[in-house]
């Protein structure tokens, strides 16, 4: 077992989650047509860099929605910018593709859509290209220790 996934499954411990082997799925509606649920139903794991603080910001956002910079920019209070494959691995410990909304290396500020809370079950990538794992959307607002707000087109 990957490392990276062996922290997501340590962050999962206390909670009732499913841990998958999947195909490589590089979007978020190829995860969902894999796995035969709504597109919002998989929790998309988007990061940005702080421009002021130099730190990763994490928006777990539905599959269907896309992150508003202005808003996204105003809850983290600095400009956001495009996050480098070097901060995420830094960050996260995670490589692009396979960034999980917990089990992060270091600490992260987190906010979660709100759009996720329709749903009894949301999936997310567990560590790597190849893991994803089912969770409740309060367990996943909980064990990710993200803030749950708006910040969607």
């Amino acid at each position: 077992m990957s490392k990276s996934l062996a922290r997501v499954r340590q962050a999962l411990q206390n909670v009732s989650a499913i841990v998958l082997e999947t195909g490589e799925a590089r979007t978020a509606q190829m995860a969902a047509d894999e796995l035969g649920v709504a597109v919002d139903q998989i929790a998309k794991s988007i990061i940005f860099r702080g421009e002021d603080s130099g730190d990763a910001v994490l928006f777990i956002t539905a599959g269907g929605n896309q992150v508003d910079h202005a808003k996204a920019a105003g809850l983290a209070g600095e400009p956001l910018g495009k996050a480098d494959a070097a901060l995420i691995r830094a960050q996260t410990g995670f490589a692009i593709g396979g960034v999980a909304p917990v089990g992060h290396l270091n600490p992260i500020r987190a906010f979660l859509d709100p759009r996720l809370q329709d749903f009894s079950l949301v999936w997310a990538a567990a560590g790597t290209p190849r893991h994803v794992f089912s969770v409740s959307p309060d367990d996943l607002l909980r064990v990710s220790g993200a803030t749950l707000v708006n910040f969607t087109l």
